[in-house]
Order: C-alpha cells, then structure tokens, then sequence
C-alpha cells in the first residue's frame, strides 16, 4: 500500500521513469465536480522537464489521458484513471547503474529493501513519479475551487543554495512566481538564482534550497486531534518528494529563538469572525487549521546525480568510480514548485472532505 495517499480523496501513483509510461488512479472524489483534460495539463506543463535552460533537457510533452471517472466533463463520482506516456526515455544512459550504486540514490536502499531494482533512471525513486501527483492535485484544486470560496495556493523558491528573497507570503501571486523560469518572485535574486544553477550545470554540480508555500482560504476546522493533525499529514505528504529534507510551519525553527510572549498569536474579532494579530503558528493550531494563511517552507537537498565522477561500491562490494550520464536538473526546486503545490492541495482536500462528513450536521 506504499504508493497509496490519502483518506477519504484517495491517490495511488503507479509506473516507473522509464517504462511505458506513468499515472495515477483517484478515488474518492464527489461526483459533479467540472474538470477536463486541459485542467490537468495545465499543472503538467509546470512540472514538465525540458521547459528552460535551467532544467532538465529529457524532451516530454507529459500529455494527460483521463481514461475512466469522467463523463460529459463532469466526474462521476467513480475511481478516475490518468495516464501520460512516456515518449523520450532513455534507458541505456543508465547501464552503469545496473551493477553500481549511485551516490545518495534509492539504489542501494531499493535493493536491500526488495532484492530487486528498475535502474533505469531510478524506476518509482525518479521524480518522474510526480506527474501522478501533480494529475491528482489538479483535480482535487478542482474539488476545492467548487467547494471554498477564496481557496488560493501559491508555492514559490525562496532560496537556492545561499541566496534568499524576501518575499511577502501575504500578498505574493502565481503570475509573479511564474514570471521566472526559477520561479523566484523577487527579479533580483531570481536572476542571481539562474546565474548560480547554470554555473553548476557547467561544473557538473548541483545546488539545494527551500521552497515556500501560502495556503490561503482555508476554513478553520480542519486535521484531526492527535495523529492526524493538518501538519502532520501535511508534512508526510511533503516529505515523501524525491529530494525534500526538511519542512518546517509558520516561525518554524526561528520560533526557538522567540519567548512565548512574542511568540504567541492574540486574537481579535474582525469582519465577523475570530482572527489572529499574528501569524507565528503558520495558520494551524492544536494541529488544526484556524482560517489564517497556512505557510510552511520545504527544504529540497542538492540533486543527487552530478556529472562528476565518484567513488561507490556495485553489487559485487567492489570498490568502483562511476561517472553519472543522462539527462538532470542541477536544481530540482524550479520544477518542484508545482509538486509542492500538489501536495498541499491533496492534504487539504482530504481533510475538507473528512471535516464536511463529520460535521454534516
């Protein structure tokens, strides 16, 4: 059950990098919910490889197939089936890997786990995995767009390596994020961003950073007492992407620096309903949400495969140099923005879904 997600708005992501193709099946999504294939697209385009100089150059349209749970553009309320081929996959690029293990991979831990392993291109470790989670999100946005007035999300790079931006998560805008191909709204350190990753494309190195993400809209009332808690499942959903390291809400670990006077959240009654002078909790408490901004930040390690040679072991437990080839982002955060995205928005959707069943009344 390890690829499926979810409680009630349920995923299950199938398909390797480099076979025949990748998807995700849905179930557990209302019936009458309006979406079509071009909804999908729309969110596959931002994730696709191949979409700037700064990332990988593997040449995938990444077109979507809605093959069941839709009809006359509505869903039906019946499990929903999506589809993308796989068109410029390369397999033999990775032959090395079928007896080496590739520094900081799944490789090694794959094949101890199962005694076997899809070493081309890394097989359901690849971030290629996400077109299903992203396919998914897209309807679930749909779900919510229908259902919660005000619903908006906006996830952005915040630092590559040791450059950061100051951007306001109150009022910053997907056409802003979009507006650079590293997806950092701020013009400044954005254009230092591109500088940086295409002197480690030439290096053959790679470099990490932190993505953030705004979650606006959302009701107070949702995640569950103790284990369910919105951040906790939250931060499974995030911390299950290829790369990501760390995540942290609101003040995150800054708030160990703060005293609880400073720290804590008063509130106030304003325009009808209970808000916060402060947003230090990041819009959840008690590990529920209190209808401010959720805001968490996502820390992505530097990709895995440089171009550089290095020292590992292959099967045999010999001692080898392994010079990676292929086709990779010598930063993942441009194209894990619309992933982060996803994964929010499955988190939220699950537990509106699971707030609406319990407090029907």
């Amino acid at each position: 059950m390890s690829s499926l997600f979810g409680v009630l708005f349920r995923v299950m992501t199938w398909g390797e990098s480099h076979g025949g193709g990748v998807g995700v099946v849905i179930d557990g999504c209302p019936p009458r919910i309006v979406v079509s294939e071009q909804d999908i697209q729309v969110e596959l385009d931002r994730r696709r490889p191949g979409q700037s100089e700064i990332v990988t150059p593997r040449k995938e349209a990444d077109k979507c197939e809605i093959l069941s749970g839709v009809f006359e553009g509505k869903t039906l309320g019946t499990p929903i089936s999506i589809m993308v081929r796989n068109q410029d996959a390369r397999p033999e690029a990775y032959r090395e890997m079928e007896a080496a293990y590739r520094p900081s991979h799944a490789d090694f831990t794959y094949q101890a786990k199962f005694g076997i392993r899809n070493w081309q291109g890394g097989g359901r470790a690849s971030a290629r995995e996400t077109i299903g989670r992203v396919a998914s999100a897209a309807v679930a946005r749909k779900v919510l767009a229908q259902t919660i007035p005000g619903f908006d999300i906006v996830a952005y790079v915040r630092q590559i390596h040791t450059l950061e931006a100051e951007i306001d998560s109150r009022t910053v805008t997907l056409q802003e994020v979009e507006s650079s191909i590293v997806r950092c709204p701020h013009a400044e350190t954005a254009t230092k961003m591109i500088e940086l990753i295409q002197t480690m494309r030439k290096e053959g190195n790679s470099v990490g950073g932190i993505i953030e993400c705004v979650i606006r809209g959302v009701p107070p009332g949702l995640g569950e007492p103790v284990f369910d808690k919105l951040e906790a499942d939250l931060g499974k959903a995030l911390l299950s992407l290829p790369a990501a390291k760390g995540i942290e809400f609101g003040s995150g670990f800054a708030g160990t620096r703060m005293t609880g006077a400073e720290h804590n959240d008063p509130y106030e009654f304003q325009g009808g309903r209970v808000r916060t002078k402060s947003n230090y909790s990041g819009g959840i408490q008690g590990g529920i949400s209190n209808g401010e901004d959720i805001v968490l930040r996502v820390a992505f390690k530097p990709t895995a495969t440089i171009l550089r040679p290095q020292t590992t072991v292959n099967v045999a437990g010999e001692s080898v140099e392994l010079a990676a080839r292929g086709r990779h982002d010598p930063c993942v955060l441009p194209r894990a923005v619309p992933i982060v995205e996803a994964m929010a928005i499955l988190v939220v959707c699950d537990h509106w879904l699971r707030h609406r069943a319990q407090n029907f009344l």
